[in-house]
């Protein structure tokens, strides 16, 4: 195979208020046509900056220098920006970015947004791109896509926006495809469904393929070697089944060690917590929404919740499993007050959910949302965004607020340094571990959390979900979890209930559905689930 891609050291310094900050330091990575590259390592630890030099998408404050840096021969630096974005940024290079609602317009429908570069390029014609998008769209498992073109991404499911992204990044079918951790919000079904479909194109265009994921299972089947980045540095790299199998590097094996697996036991005691005090129960919870096509189309009526009941014991994690759009998480907002069912009743410590008062409501959970981008104020530093809740409730002054503040950030392991940074300046999954600090650091009762762990490395979460754990030891705290990590799932959850199309499907102990499945759809999520350890990695001689 030829080679497609050749970096040598490259090295990324970011000039911050308190000094340059050396991001990446003396990368060196090569790509082969219909090869697949994982690169893995924490959150923070360059791998996204190292594809943003690559896509020229580095800060303004960032300075990058390279001994190489090549595509299919070509010599990136020696281009300049106007032909290089229209030469090699979308037609050869396409990038997934980590978060959809960043990357998608809001006031354009995902239509325009699909079909807008491949016509403007003069690629194809408006009706040739809308039917390949309506295809690929329904390639990445998006229901009605051709209803879909549409509709705005305030519309669409976290994962739905996922899709619509890879979707849109595959229509001008690049040689290369950088994906940043392109499964992060998806369900095991249709991240299988994505991962198959990625495979099929390197497979049929020759098209490689880097893949930046803290996934290490999905890492280890689907690619042919593996780089492991640590701190701005490359420590390992090697063919998949010799860096994911027999790791040389201590971090590596960390990493490793960090992986939770649905084989063998949990790592919890359920019946030394969980009591009968049922806190937050939800009765034939129903929701209905409406959209129309066009500005005078008919009007649809859409049952996001159909008579949906669930209670949540005190001391007890009750994890919500199903897929993107099953409605997850239009059930978590309707449990947290900031939305009103159709029909049913939400009530919390036994009393009426409406009839409590915010700032009540508030004292006893606290929400950890999917999205954390969305849920963080860009214009408000770290500190201020985690003291946040002490301030609006009241509590200690600012010396005891910032000693909590510096307290939650240590336990979800973001350095002090950040303390006065903004949302903008850090990863997503550093972003994500600022949203759990926020919501730890009044120490509530009870958490409502929409995928708390789906955008961090593997050592962070297995920090988070100790921690979590830590605190239902401590304080009996409460935990709804919603999550597609079947994984998690078993080494976390009391109970679990599955969700399908509006409806609880399925419901019981956690180690009764995980390990004896009674409904088909519960069948075919474990049957999806990626598992590490089963065997050697899926690579192009394998397949």
């Amino acid at each position: 195979m030829s080679q497609l891609l050749d970096i040598r050291n490259l090295d990324i310094s970011l000039a911050l208020p308190g000094g340059m900050l050396h991001a990446v330091k003396d990368v060196s990575l090569s790509l082969d046509r219909g090869e697949a590259l994982g690169i893995v390592g924490e959150s923070g630890s360059g791998k996204s900056m190292t594809a943003l030099a690559l896509m020229r998408l580095l800060p303004r404050s960032a300075r990058p220098k390279a001994a190489r840096l090549a595509f299919d021969g070509q010599d990136l630096p020696q281009l300049d920006d106007r032909t290089f974005a229209a030469t090699i940024a979308g037609p050869r290079i396409g990038m997934i970015f980590q978060e959809p609602m960043t990357s998608l317009n809001p006031v354009y429908t995902i239509g325009r947004q699909m079909t807008e570069a491949a016509v403007a390029r003069g690629l194809m014609s408006a009706s040739a791109a809308r039917k390949k998008a309506v295809d690929l769209l329904d390639r990445v498992g998006i229901p009605d896509p051709q209803g879909r073109m549409s509709q705005f991404p305030h519309q669409m499911s976290g994962g739905q926006r996922q899709r619509v992204m890879i979707a849109m990044t595959l229509m001008l079918d690049p040689d290369l495809l950088i994906a940043d951790e392109p499964t992060t919000a998806l369900d095991v079904t249709v991240q299988a469904q994505i991962l198959d479909l990625l495979d099929d194109l390197r497979r049929e265009r020759q098209m490689g393929l880097i893949l930046i994921s803290h996934d290490l299972a999905v890492v280890a089947e689907r690619t042919d070697k593996v780089a492991v980045m640590y701190a701005g540095e490359l420590v390992e790299q090697g063919p998949a089944r010799q860096v994911m199998f027999s790791p040389q590097h201590d971090y590596t094996r960390m990493l490793l060690d960090s992986i939770p697996r649905l084989d063998g036991e949990p790592a919890h005691v359920i019946s030394a917590r969980a009591s009968d005090d049922e806190v937050i129960v939800a009765r034939d919870v129903t929701r209905l929404f409406t959209s129309r096509k066009g500005l005078f189309g008919p009007k649809r009526e859409i049952r996001a919740l159909d008579g949906v009941s669930l209670s949540v014991k005190r001391g007890e994690t009750m994890a919500l499993i199903g897929e993107s759009g099953s409605g997850k998480s239009t059930l978590a907002r309707i449990l947290l007050g900031l939305d009103q069912p159709t029909s049913g009743a939400v009530s919390m410590l036994g009393r009426p959910l409406a009839d409590l008062p915010a700032t009540e409501r508030a004292r006893f959970v606290q929400p950890v949302f999917q999205d954390p981008y969305t849920s963080l104020n860009p214009r408000r530093r770290l500190s201020e965004i985690i003291a946040r809740p002490l301030v609006l409730r009241g509590e200690g002054d600012g010396t005891s607020r910032m000693a909590a503040v510096k307290e939650a950030m240590e336990h979800v392991r973001l350095p002090a340094r950040l303390l006065h940074a903004y949302p903008s300046q850090l990863s997503g999954g550093q972003r994500q571990r600022v949203a759990i600090a926020r919501a730890l650091v009044t120490r509530p009762e009870a958490l409502i959390c929409d995928e708390p762990t789906s955008a961090l490395d593997v050592s962070v979460q297995a920090q988070i979900l100790k921690l979590l754990e830590d605190l239902r030891r401590e304080m009996g705290l409460t935990t709804l979890l919603i999550t597609h990590d079947m994984a998690v799932v078993h080494e976390t959850a009391d109970r679990v209930a599955v969700m399908y199309q509006g409806r609880i499907v399925e419901h019981g102990t956690a180690a009764d559905v995980l390990s004896n499945p009674t409904n088909d759809y519960t069948a075919r999520l474990l049957a999806a689930a990626p598992r590490f350890g089963d065997g050697a990695p899926v690579t192009e001689d394998a397949r």
